[in-house]
């Protein structure tokens, strides 16, 4: 099968230790975003919990608590 390249943007702190870790395990950048891509497919969701820091689940309730008065108000 032939493979492509895919570009990720990452900010040089997190690129660097990723590496880090990458390289303890004796793995590849590559390799690891290539097992995380497999892994996606083959389950069909993220492998991991993915969550909100409380900042933004509280911002996320302002803005539905406000999207909701918006859509009452042009109902009536």
């Amino acid at each position: 099968m032939a493979k492509i390249n895919v570009n990720v943007k990452l900010e040089e702190d997190i690129k660097k230790e990723f590496e880090q870790v990458c390289d303890n395990l004796g793995i590849t950048m590559t390799a690891a975003f290539t097992m995380l891509a497999k892994q996606m497919v083959r389950e069909q969701r993220i492998p991991f919990e993915v969550t909100m820091n409380p900042s933004s689940e509280h911002r996320m309730r302002v803005y539905n608590d406000k999207y909701r008065e918006l859509l009452d108000r042009d109902r009536q």
